[in-house]
């Protein structure tokens, strides 16, 4: 009967010990200071040049897509009356890749419609690299971020066993602090990539998107131009 109550005490002890330790409260700050401002420097700034890059093409790619709902109406139009300077100004009046598609092939009428597909092509290529600039750099953080963490987490471990060493026991607190380093620059690292990753294939789906109405809108104005002539 005493060894019993012993061993309800000591099992009490331990439940108290135990809810003691899982109540503390973790600042999140400080939990990510412990990954080492070399490592996680890096990874802020990554993120930072991502969130820029991503914002700064989702807004140039939202206005390239923009386009006056009646624009191939009223240039059709203005063709087909022969009005050509009214034409010209309807597209640069709307400052988008298609505008200035159309804008280039009307000042190729009186050409062979090959040369006309050409010039409005070359454009279109132009208007393509212009809405494809910086996205490359979010591909590229999503690839370095993880490998930066894995980088911090290499680091956390050798401290790990560089105090291990140096302490000559293993004990909870002679490695916490590199284990810690550890998992907080693989977590943050992963995160970041992530985010960056997602980002990208976003704005390659919206840039698609802009290419296949450049494609369309182009097509679009080769058989406005054959019109007159069937």
């Amino acid at each position: 009967m005493y060894k019993f109550l012993l061993l309800q005490a000591d099992t009490a002890l331990e439940v108290a010990n135990a809810a003691e330790i899982t109540e503390r409260n973790v600042n999140v700050l400080e939990l990510l200071m412990t990954g080492g401002w070399y490592i996680m420097l890096p990874l802020a700034l990554m993120s930072l040049i991502a969130m820029y890059v991503y914002f700064e093409r989702f807004f140039a790619i939202r206005k390239a897509a923009a386009e006056s709902p009646d624009f191939m109406n009223r240039l059709k139009d203005y063709i087909s009356a022969g009005q050509l300077p009214s034409a010209k100004n309807l597209c640069a009046d709307n400052d988008t890749p298609m505008a200035r598609m159309m804008e280039k092939g009307i000042a190729r009428i009186g050409k062979p419609l090959k040369d006309i597909a050409t010039s409005i092509e070359n454009v279109g290529k132009l208007e393509i690299y212009k809405m494809e600039k910086n996205i490359s750099i979010l591909a590229t953080v999503a690839g370095a971020a993880p490998m930066v963490g894995m980088l911090g987490t290499v680091i956390g471990m050798v401290n790990v066993f560089l105090d291990m060493e140096a302490a000559g026991t293993v004990q909870v607190s002679d490695i916490s602090a590199g284990t810690k380093q550890a998992m907080v620059t693989t977590i943050v690292g992963l995160v970041v990539g992530i985010i960056a990753y997602m980002a990208y294939n976003h704005l390659v789906g919206k840039v698609s998107k802009v290419v296949h109405k450049m494609e369309s809108t182009s097509i679009e104005f080769i058989d406005i131009l054959e019109e007159p002539a069937s």
